[in-house]
């Protein structure tokens, strides 16, 4: 990273080595986010291709501005300027606050647990979540990364965009599951989600998880693009229930989301 500050940008190649250097730090705050845990030099090296004297001059160049942090034993960690970073990205993120606000008022008229989603390229994360009162275990967790065929939020998410692209994304991005069940057709996913989309409702029940459901509704803009979910995660067997009616408290919720947001008016249907 200390070669990124002396580079003349009239050299031929310094816009090659900026954008390395670059990508090999959110390689490591990457790696480490999607890991869970503190880890050594030498093993991220290894989880992101690069020689580990790139990764250690980089690592001690973050670790002096506070964008990570080692310990005694050499465990190299997010640093807490990032977390400062965080939340004032969170402070500032209309859509973050209104669909917390209404994740609470769902996991209290649901009792279940309720899940704000986002997509993070190929995969689905976590931005926000609140455990239920029925206290129903899941193993997912706020900065979880799941891959989009996984998942019924995942369908949502890229529902709105072309045909083509939907397939093309599918291809690339489609992994097995834990479970087996998880859909891997590219046409099928392109068309499952293109449907659930206009549908405004996706369901899933043991795709990612055995015996455990998710059932998400779309949070779409003026345009109709969907920009995030919010789901509620339950026992497989609760997801026909009729008291209280689970599929309609989430697409209520979402209904209110987009109304708070100005996104309902002007939406095409």
């Amino acid at each position: 990273m200390a070669a990124i500050k002396t580079l003349d940008p009239a050299e031929p190649h310094a816009r090659r080595s900026r954008t390395s250097g670059i990508d090999r730090a959110l390689q490591i705050f990457d790696h480490l986010q999607g890991e869970e845990r503190a880890a050594t030099a030498y093993e991220i090296a290894q989880a992101v291709g690069a020689p580990l004297s790139t990764i250690y001059a980089i690592i001690d160049d973050l670790v002096e501005k506070d964008l990570l942090t080692r310990d005694g034993n050499g465990l190299i960690w997010l640093g807490p300027r990032l977390y400062h970073y965080g939340l004032t990205y969170a402070r500032n993120l209309d859509l973050l606050q209104v669909a917390t606000h209404e994740m609470h008022e769902l996991a209290r008229a649901s009792r279940e647990t309720v899940q704000v989603c986002g997509r993070d390229q190929d995969n689905i994360v976590v931005i926000a979540m609140e455990e239920g009162a029925d206290h129903f275990q899941v193993t997912s967790r706020i900065g979880t990364r799941s891959p989009l065929n996984w998942t019924a939020s995942g369908r949502l998410l890229v529902g709105h965009l072309p045909e083509d692209e939907l397939r093309t994304i599918f291809q690339r991005s489609a992994r097995r599951s834990p479970t087996g069940r998880a859909e891997l057709d590219p046409d099928v996913l392109a068309r499952s989600a293109r449907e659930a989309l206009d549908q405004g409702l996706s369901i899933q029940a043991g795709e990612s998880d055995f015996s455990v459901a998710c059932i998400a509704a779309p949070i779409r803009d003026r345009s109709g693009a969907c920009q995030a979910t919010i789901s509620i995660v339950v026992p497989e067997s609760k997801v026909g229930q009729s008291d209280p009616d689970l599929i309609e408290l989430v697409k209520s919720s979402a209904r209110r989301i987009e109304a708070r947001l100005g996104w309902t008016s002007g939406r095409r249907p």
